[in-house]
């Protein structure tokens, strides 16, 4: 079943396309999400639909801006009109406190400095500060003698402006997070849409396609959000640690609470905090977490509660990451306990080349132009060319409409493409995309999907890079099966294997029948060093035979190239 609602089509000529926008979104929540609101969120609904526009206005704007402070004098708006008139309202159901009490450092963000030196002149005075001190001085020398929050009109009782709080901000906030499945998007993404610079794929929606299935999800990644922006605000590990959630059996929110423990786990080993570091990294279970958990262990002495872990956690089929971290932490582990050395199964072979250029300059881009000729060009993609060639094929599996997959009309891609069931749940889908490469259809089904889809926001396609003339030709030098076997290790580990591909290819389209007709290059400048998944992806290359070169490059006037 489609959705009912169409997407805004608010103009950005039309002064309210804001206010637009944001009751688009309530219609979408409340036709959506009835069931996981509050009475007073109801109740927030239908007051809203009953305001009068300028209110509606007015609200929407202080929504929109940063903070929950305002001076009413700095709300002026042409299309609103009068802002104490469309206030009111506003006021009367206690949506907006106009005598709210202010601390000093509320104070002095709301006012000028000259306002500041005004009211706060005797003070200043029998501080012994010069009239003329800057804004940072006198808050620094006169913050301490100011505890108490009082309304303005007390801080400054013949003031001629009227600073009011926004208080239904958290009501604003989760009505967003219902809508979005996050608090990363805000309303900017419906301008940025109208101005044409962001589009999207319409991906139909079902009643399954929301982002909460019940209130004490959305109450679960509140407390999530919140507990992270309280470290990251100094709250400590130990302070924050016992108000985590606990477990969730829906898994996007178990990966947001394992992502929040593993913060506050390096947050408390940066600290000395060894023993409560252990015991964040064990509750994350992350492969990340547990990685974190062995080194610390290692640090501690405790070598043989290392080793047993690290074994246990290799026998779990761990991904390439954390399979390639284990596979150097073993070997010490196991000299420090005296045990028999095991043969390692991580092999790094790859051609390498030695270059010389006048510098510095952006090394990746001097190689390109060092290497290019005009029958055998070579191109800057990095990341960008293998992994958009599998956006492009792939993309029906990518986009498919699955529930929890998309629930708004502005997702850049599914919300579960990191998760770890997100290429089961869509296995015969990618299957199809990848028969693509066996039957010889794929180039056919990549140049149409790129004249079809150009533009739209994809999380593998990179649109700049990955231009028509690039993928035509990528097509024609780079076999099938290399495609293929790229392809599935991508699948393998989206979120890690993404990364750490060549930063050049050169493509020979000339070269003949019996040679590889393109290579990689991964690009190192002076002093610069393998990344571990630069190295996975090197790997990987050499046992399925990838054509794939390593060029070090010195400044003519350097004597040390790179290592």
């Amino acid at each position: 079943m489609n959705s009912a609602l169409a997407t805004p089509t608010a103009s950005l000529d039309d002064p309210f396309y804001y206010l637009t926008n944001f009751r688009f979104v309530l219609d979408w929540v409340g036709k959506r999400h009835a069931d996981l609101l509050s009475a007073d969120e109801h109740d927030f609904l239908d007051q809203f639909d009953n305001l009068p526009r300028a209110s509606q206005a007015l609200l929407v704007r202080m929504v929109m801006r940063k903070g929950e402070l305002f001076r009413l004098s700095k709300l002026n708006y042409a299309e609103i009109g009068d802002s104490a008139t469309a206030i009111a309202p506003l006021i009367a159901l206690d949506w907006v406190d106009d005598q709210p009490a202010l601390g000093i450092d509320e104070l002095f963000n709301q006012l000028r400095l000259a306002e500041l030196r005004h009211i706060l002149a005797d003070e200043i005075r029998a501080a012994g500060l010069n009239a003329s001190s800057a804004k940072t001085v006198l808050f620094d020398t006169l913050a301490s003698r100011f505890t108490k929050a009082v309304p303005l009109q007390t801080w400054w009782p013949d003031a001629s402006d009227r600073v009011v709080r926004l208080t239904v901000m958290n009501i604003c906030d989760r009505l967003r997070l219902m809508f979005f499945g996050n608090l990363r998007q805000d309303w900017a993404e419906f301008v940025l849409t109208e101005l044409g610079l962001q589009r999207f794929e319409a991906v139909p929606f079902t009643p399954q396609s929301r982002a909460f299935q019940t209130r004490q999800e959305v109450d679960t990644y509140l407390a999530l959000h919140y507990l992270r922006q309280r470290l990251d605000e100094g709250e400590l590990p130990a302070e924050l640690h016992p108000e985590v959630p606990p477990p969730s059996d829906n898994r996007w929110l178990a990966t947001r609470r394992a992502r929040l423990l593993l913060q506050l786990g390096r947050e408390a080993e940066r600290n000395g905090e060894s023993a409560l570091a252990l015991t964040l990294y064990g509750e994350a279970g992350s492969s990340e977490a547990r990685i974190r958990q062995l080194r610390v262990l290692e640090r501690l002495g405790e070598h043989q509660t290392a080793f047993e872990l690290a074994t246990q956690a290799l026998e779990s089929s761990p991904n390439e990451t954390e399979r390639q971290a284990l596979a150097r932490i073993l070997p010490r582990l196991r000299r420090r306990l005296k045990l028999s050395a095991v043969p390692s199964d991580i092999e790094l072979a790859h051609e390498r080349w030695d270059l010389t250029l006048p510098g510095p300059q952006c090394v990746e881009r001097a190689v390109a132009e060092a290497l290019s000729e005009p029958q055998a060009p070579v191109c800057y993609v990095e990341n960008s060319l293998i992994t958009g060639l599998f956006g492009l094929l792939c993309w029906p599996a990518i986009f498919a409409p699955l529930p929890g997959a998309f629930f708004h009309p502005f997702h850049h891609g599914p919300a579960d493409l990191y998760r770890d069931d997100f290429v089961a749940r869509r296995r015969e889908a990618f299957g199809a995309c990848l028969a693509r490469l066996e039957d010889g259809s794929y180039r056919e089904v990549i140049q149409a999907t790129w004249q079809e889809k150009f533009g739209l926001a994809s999380p593998f396609v990179h649109w700049p890079i990955v231009d028509e003339t690039l993928v035509e030709l990528a097509l024609e030098c780079i076999p099938a099966g290399h495609l293929r076997a790229c392809f599935e290790r991508l699948l393998g580990d989206l979120k890690a294997n993404r990364a750490g591909l060549p930063d050049l290819i050169q493509l020979l389209p000339d070269a003949p029948a019996d040679k590889p007709r393109y290579r990689m290059i991964e690009v190192k400048g002076p002093g610069d060093r393998l990344q571990d998944n630069q190295r996975r992806w090197l790997t990987f290359f050499h046992r399925h035979e990838i054509p794939v070169a390593v060029c070090y490059v010195r400044w003519a006037d350097s004597a040390e190239p790179a290592s």
